[in-house]
Order: C-alpha cells, then structure tokens, then sequence
C-alpha cells in the first residue's frame, strides 16, 4: 500500500551539495513522497537551485526561515508542514539510493514497525566513495541508545499515526539524538541490514566539530531526558569511547 512519505531536509549554505541530495530524491522507485527544504537563511545560491528543483516538481516544497535558527528549527518547521503518513530525514550534504524508500517502508509494513533506520556508506567531501560503512543494529532500544546514538539521521523513518508528529528540541546539536530516544520511548527502533543511503563525511557541516557536540550530549542526557549527574556522566563517557572506537 502506497502512503505519502514527507522528507525533510534542512538547508544552509548547501549550494555545492544540494543537486545531489535532490536528485537522489527525485531517483527513488518510490514515487508517493514531498520533500520539505526548510532554507535557513542561506548567503549562498541555494534558494535559486532549490526553486529551479520546485519549477520541475510540485512534489518538492521550499521554505525560507526568517533568521538562522539551526538545523532543529529547520527540520520543525519542515515536520509542522508535512502531510505523510511517514517522516524521513535527509541532510542536504546526504543522499539516499534509489530504492532506499520502497525498501524501507516495505520492511517497516511488513513486520509492523513503527521507527525504522537502515545502514548507510559514507564518502569524503569530494564525492569519493570510502570504507567506513554504518551498519544498522537489528533492534535498539532506549536503554540501548543511551550509550550512544547508534542511528544515522540520513536513514530514519518515523510512522505519524503512531506517533502523531513529534519534534526535535532547538538546541543547535544533536536535536536528532534527542529525538530517537523520545521515539523509543514508545517503541523500539528495528534496523534495516541495507546500505541503502550516502553520509557525506569530513564537510564543514554543523556535525563536523565532534568536541563541541560532547555539551550537547550532556545537555541531552541531563536537560532533555532529566537524567542524574552520575548516570549522565556515566552515559556520556560510554559514548566518547564507543565514537573513539568507532572512527579509529
């Protein structure tokens, strides 16, 4: 059964990445789709590039933002819009391959889940396909997820009538984090085995700094999910050497 999936795709001075992202879009089998770009305040030529995308295909929605306001802004503005029955994320600097939405709502309609995520590649800031491959964990829970985000932002798909729309909080990182652990909260997150999406590694895009996202990481664990100093301490050291072991 075919639903309206609203993919949503925050946008900041992307002018160099963005035809690709739009364009793996516009490759997928699936066709029952709008994709939400939520421009924030770009100084670049990616609203020429987007509107050029919107002439084309009335499937494709734009929307300036009034001031910078940060990715989590920008994808809440992007969800409040959305009228799918499903929400997906995708990065502006990302991209998904072409069966990446037929495979994965099947995988969700077929075993009854609700969040779902899939394994994702990744190439540098050229272009250049590298080794790193994400695999994606047959099932995480909260619990789980607490040690560290195991869930790439690029994969996610979220069913609204289960949910209802749910939303990131505005701090300015890992506002993605913050929302797959609301989401498994209610239900576990199921994996997809699939390399079924392209993570672009090693831009200047607002998840490049790693030292700087550990206050976020901290404000996660002890202002958004009210956790004590201890098991936030605990939890955000679990997850600096999970990345340390994961990237080298």
């Amino acid at each position: 059964m075919t639903k309206l999936i609203s993919i949503i795709t925050p946008a900041h001075n992307a002018e160099h990445f963005l035809a690709q992202c739009l364009t793996s879009v516009a490759d997928q089998t699936y066709t029952d789709w709008e994709h939400i770009l939520i421009d924030d305040c770009s100084s670049d030529g990616s609203a020429t590039l987007i509107n050029q995308y919107v002439s084309k295909d009335p499937r494709i929605k734009y929307h300036r933002l009034s001031e910078n306001s940060g990715a989590g802004v920008a994808r809440n503005t992007a969800i409040k819009m959305a009228k799918g029955a499903y929400i997906a994320f995708l990065d502006s600097d990302d991209m998904w391959h072409p069966e990446k939405l037929s495979k994965q709502l099947a995988f969700m309609q077929r075993n009854g889940y609700y969040f779902s995520f899939t394994s994702y590649g990744t190439i540098n800031d050229v272009g250049i396909p590298t080794d790193k491959v994400f695999r994606a964990k047959k099932v995480v829970t909260y619990n789980s997820a607490l040690y560290k985000n195991p869930i790439g932002c690029l994969t996610v798909m979220y069913d609204v009538a289960y949910f209802g729309k749910q939303y990131m909080p505005t701090i300015r990182k890992r506002q993605d984090y913050a929302l797959w652990l609301t989401l498994l909260k209610k239900t576990n997150g199921y994996g997809l085995d699939e390399v079924l999406a392209t993570y672009r590694l090693g831009n200047e895009s607002i998840s490049s700094n790693k030292l700087d996202l550990i206050k976020y990481e901290w404000s996660i664990y002890r202002d958004v999910e009210g956790l004590s100093w201890f098991k936030s301490a605990f939890y955000l050291l679990s997850a600096i050497i999970l990345k340390m072991k994961t990237y080298f």
